[in-house]
């Protein structure tokens, strides 16, 4: 483990927390088989990475299988299969489901890599996450953000560099990179599929644009 990259090596539970007046507050929970009860307080978001899960939530019962993920705002509890919930504290979000996810991204990202926005911002700033394809024999650019990062590797293999040192990727490697955190990754014969979650994001609709105030066109009075 290094400062600048942190994995998280427990199997079931609560694993990491951000807190402080100036982040945006998050948590990482991981379930493995006995699964996980999750609070009220804020917006789940979920990734199934092994085996057959279910999703109770309002009293009803959704069945994710690998590959699928989800948000959930307020309680609800993911049991069998394996996973992790990502929770940003404080934010109610939309109720949704999707997946599997696909083999590569839809959207250009770095140094020839892709990304699919998977759960987009309700409103501008607000959290997301996000498919991240890196194709085989891929060195990006060392690179930073300026907040935290959650991400479970979900196939392939490859390395993380960072200033402390070089971090092996696996198939189930959950990490965090802390803000401002420089890093960059690489492959070899294999491409990488990430899963990454952003506490916040520089995107999504305002009550100044969005799809249904620019297609309304008003007549003259």
């Amino acid at each position: 483990m290094t400062k600048n990259f942190i994995t998280v090596t427990e199997t079931e539970g609560a694993c990491w927390e951000e807190v402080g007046p100036d982040c945006h507050p998050s948590s990482l929970g991981r379930w493995a088989g006995n699964g996980l009860d999750l609070s009220d307080d804020g917006t789940h978001f979920l990734f199934v990475t092994e085996g057959q899960a279910t999703l109770r939530f309002l009293d009803l019962e959704f069945p994710l299988t690998a590959g699928m993920y989800a948000a959930v705002p307020g309680s609800c509890e993911i049991s069998g299969g394996a996973g992790i919930a990502v929770t940003r504290k404080g934010f109610c979000g939309f109720f949704n489901l999707g997946g599997p996810i696909e083999e590569e991204g839809r959207l250009r990202y770095i140094d020839g890599c892709t990304d699919s926005l998977l759960i987009p911002p309700v409103r501008w700033g607000d959290p997301c996450l996000n498919l991240l394809h890196i194709p085989a024999n891929t060195h990006q650019s060392q690179h930073t953000h300026p907040s935290h990062r959650v991400g479970v590797i979900v196939s392939g293999r490859g390395h993380c560099i960072t200033p402390d040192g070089k971090i092996p990727l696996v198939p189930g490697l959950v990490f965090v990179i802390p803000e401002e955190s420089q890093h960059s990754f690489h492959t070899g014969n294999e491409a990488l599929r990430v899963i990454a979650y952003h506490p916040e994001s520089d995107f999504g609709p305002t009550d100044e644009t969005h799809p249904m105030v620019n297609k309304t066109i008003l007549s003259d009075p």
